[in-house]
């Protein structure tokens, strides 16, 4: 017998209760715990941030540091547009969204500072070549890394059913990433402002705004990676310090290439000739493995799909960008534009198929209430699209 649509296949009576029309009715929602950060990080971050408020008003100043703020927003609106189309697959929840970026923006910062603070005053370190060097090549980028790292950490740690694999790892270190660089640009083009005017604020932002805003992000994306692939085996999180701090090293270690191309070689020679070269392999990375996410997905779902709750022509739509794409634009034709209701749907069936994927390996002994959860879920919001 054929359908209309995928999605028109009917379900037994007793599957899911039947919504009255096409709004979807109140329905279960998935448990917080294990989704969101503690609240004591959150408290955390306020204190750090009022810290580093403080350290920029005494230091550069309201005025500079207000511009620095308004031009350090273009690179980070690029690279969270970058982030936000890597993670369409399966968001990550906005809350950790948030945190995430509010980690690197605040805490992750106020770490960097406090760490070279206390070593400029503890060894009395000189104001020489040789220290700016060492600081730039050794120092910033073994501390910095730790600090933002740190974030994807507790993330991990706190939240780790929504942290299910290398690509939720990538965008949560993305983030902290994002956040850090946007402080730490507001500083600097503050602080060239001010010793240099218009034209050295210019040369500033040339720099770190159009040609490396995705540098940071390089960097503490090795971190989020070597953490992805701990979440996708199911260790324990006392078990995936090594990978962590493995992906610390790697991370450090692009980080001090980085800083030593600018600090001791041609930096334009080598960004040429390294750097883009290593930010296409970073591409083509991210693109292998959101290939890999939408396999899991059909593969997944297929096995829901030889339970009945799935026909393979619903497998197809939701398992791939095009069939997606089609379904929000079928539901657009349908009486009263139902495009969040499919909307809805897919996100709750992408959700579904990460909750397959923590049952399979056994890590999440909730993920069988939260399969029940979306369950009911697609077949309430599938039913309300077809609903009269």
């Amino acid at each position: 017998m054929s359908f209309p649509s995928p999605l028109a296949r009917g379900y037994s009576d007793d599957a899911a209760p039947v919504p009255t029309g096409p709004a979807v009715p109140p329905l279960p929602q998935l448990a917080s715990r294990g989704r969101r950060v503690v609240p004591w990080l959150v408290a955390v971050l306020v204190v750090a941030l009022l810290g580093l408020v403080a350290y920029f008003l005494e230091a550069i100043g309201p005025g500079a540091s207000i511009v620095g703020m308004v031009i350090a927003l273009v690179p980070l609106t690029v690279v969270l547009l970058a982030v936000r189309f890597v993670d369409r697959w399966e968001p990550e929840p906005r809350g950790l969204v948030l945190f995430a970026l509010a980690w690197g923006a605040i805490a992750a910062v106020a770490i960097a500072l406090g760490v070279d603070l206390l070593l400029t005053r503890t060894f009395a370190l000189p104001d020489t070549e040789l220290h700016d060097a060492l600081r730039a090549v050794l120092q910033a980028p073994l501390v910095e890394e730790f600090a933002k790292g740190l974030g994807v950490f507790l993330i991990f740690a706190t939240a780790r059913r929504a942290f299910d694999g290398p690509v939720d790892g990538i965008v949560y270190g993305a983030l902290v990433a994002a956040g850090f660089a946007f402080t730490e640009n507001i500083q600097y083009f503050a602080v060239s402002m001010i010793e240099g005017g218009t034209t050295q604020l210019t040369a500033t932002f040339i720099l770190r705004g159009l040609l490396s805003p995705f540098a940071h992000v390089m960097f503490t994306s090795v971190t989020g990676f070597m953490l992805g692939l701990a979440a996708r085996r199911g260790v324990r999180t006392s078990a995936a310090v090594g990978p962590w701090l493995l992906g610390i090293l790697g991370a450090a270690a692009l980080h001090a290439l980085w800083n030593a191309s600018a600090q001791f070689f041609d930096f334009f020679a080598l960004y040429v000739t390294l750097q883009i070269p290593l930010f296409i392999a970073f591409i083509v990375g991210i693109v292998l493995l959101r290939r890999e996410e939408r396999r899991l997905t059909r593969e997944r779902l297929g096995e829901y799909a030889a339970a009945g709750w799935f026909t393979p022509q619903e497998v197809d739509m939701l398992a791939t960008s095009h069939g997606r794409r089609a379904a929000r634009a079928w539901a657009r034709t349908l009486r009263g534009d139902r495009t969040g209701i499919m909307k809805g749907f897919i996100a709750d069936a992408t959700s579904l198929a990460a909750v397959r994927q923590r049952i399979v390996t056994g890590r999440d002994p909730a993920a069988a209430a939260d399969q029940q959860t979306l369950l009911i879920r697609t077949v309430a919001a599938r039913r309300a699209l077809f609903a009269p």
